[in-house]
């Protein structure tokens, strides 16, 4: 083990003992040891995250990881991801300490956000955080002010049309940009060492996978042409997280191998990263809440005539989270987390737990 783990970061449980065993532990010890309303919180499964990580490798064994930090930033999932040798992706300065701060060296971190603040950008050059990501001739600018040593990855749009996330109307370079960003960056002397994409989280399309690769080997011929040494290709994120997607991840996967084959064959001296969030930890993590109140509703708003039938009715519950807090996802990522009524104590409100996107 490379010591970013300890004892204290997790409880080890006994071979049978599920999730559920312990949210039921969890919330039986809550109940009993106030009267008050139990607050909410999430129970993770860092196994769950090593089987992510093992999966991923046998599927994609040609890539290297990097756990985006801003999907969920809990220490210990940090912790776990460094001991399996991930590298991760910051967005901010904040993020970036936090992951110095367990222990991570300079080189497994990459400044991946296309709009930096100049602040965070001399951060990373104080404190040896070399590869950052741009995509305009301003961001480019303030790097070479801020930390002129630092290697550049060129960040280019992608075909996300299909994505239920899209990213490539705010982030990435088109293709017909990138000599000219290529040329300036030449002539301002940094060093751009390769090219980077994201095709949007739940992307029901592999094959924008493909594509996207494929423009990739485009703009490294372009690099080289103008003298960049180019050896790095970041395939993003964007990868599902749970069962019962559109597309599985083992598809995703297939057609990221054979186009990686094709254009940037192992014999090539290309790295190749991938930035993961949510396929980690998604399914890792249950959130346990309150129901606070509930009432019956009908299921249609009836008319004058049908306000006394027998109209059909429905029950609404109440949590004590809403979409502006825990359950966000549910507005920006359209996701609908699954509910399990845990069984209820007595002298407190019944436990909803489900699976949620974090």
């Amino acid at each position: 083990m490379a010591g970013y783990l300890s004892e204290t970061d997790f409880v080890m449980v006994e071979e049978g003992f599920s999730t559920r065993d312990l949210l039921e532990e969890l919330t039986l010890g809550a109940s009993q040891a106030t009267t008050d309303e139990v607050a909410a919180f999430f129970v993770a499964d860092l196994g769950a995250v090593v089987r992510k990580h093992f999966c991923f490798l046998k599927c994609l064994p040609r890539v290297r990881p990097f756990y985006a930090v801003k999907c969920n930033s809990s220490l210990g999932v940090l912790k776990v991801l460094a001991e399996l040798g991930l590298g991760f992706s910051c967005a901010n300065k904040a993020e970036m300490e936090l992951v110095q701060r367990i222990g991570v060296p300079a080189s497994k971190i990459i400044y991946a956000n296309p709009c930096k603040q100049i602040a965070h950008i001399k951060y990373a050059a104080k404190h040896g955080v070399r590869l950052l990501s741009f995509d305009n001739e301003i961001e480019l600018a303030k790097v070479v002010k801020s930390h002129p040593s630092a290697r550049m990855v060129l960040c280019i749009a992608t075909d996300d049309s299909h994505s239920l996330s899209r990213l490539s109307f705010k982030f990435g370079a088109s293709l017909k940009s990138c000599r000219h960003l290529l040329e300036n960056a030449k002539k301002s002397h940094v060093e751009v060492v390769g090219v980077s994409f994201h095709i949007g989280s739940d992307c029901p399309d592999p094959q924008a996978y493909a594509q996207s690769i494929a423009d990739a080997r485009l703009v490294f011929e372009i690099g080289a042409e103008l003298g960049h040494r180019m050896h790095i290709l970041d395939l993003g994120g964007g990868f599902p997280g749970v069962e019962g997607t559109k597309v599985r991840f083992e598809e995703i996967t297939s057609v990221i191998n054979s186009a990686l084959d094709l254009y940037f064959p192992e014999d090539c001296g290309v790295d190749i990263l991938a930035k993961l969030g949510r396929y980690y930890v998604t399914s890792a993590f249950t959130l346990v809440i309150s129901i606070i109140a509930k009432k019956e509703v009908l299921l249609d708003q009836p008319s004058r005539e049908e306000e006394n039938s027998s109209a059909p009715k429905t029950i609404v519950y109440h949590l004590h989270e809403g979409v502006y807090g825990i359950f966000n996802s549910v507005l920006f990522d359209n996701t609908c987390p699954t509910p399990i009524l845990q069984k209820a104590f007595v002298s407190t409100v019944p436990l909803l737990e489900g699976n949620l996107s974090v």
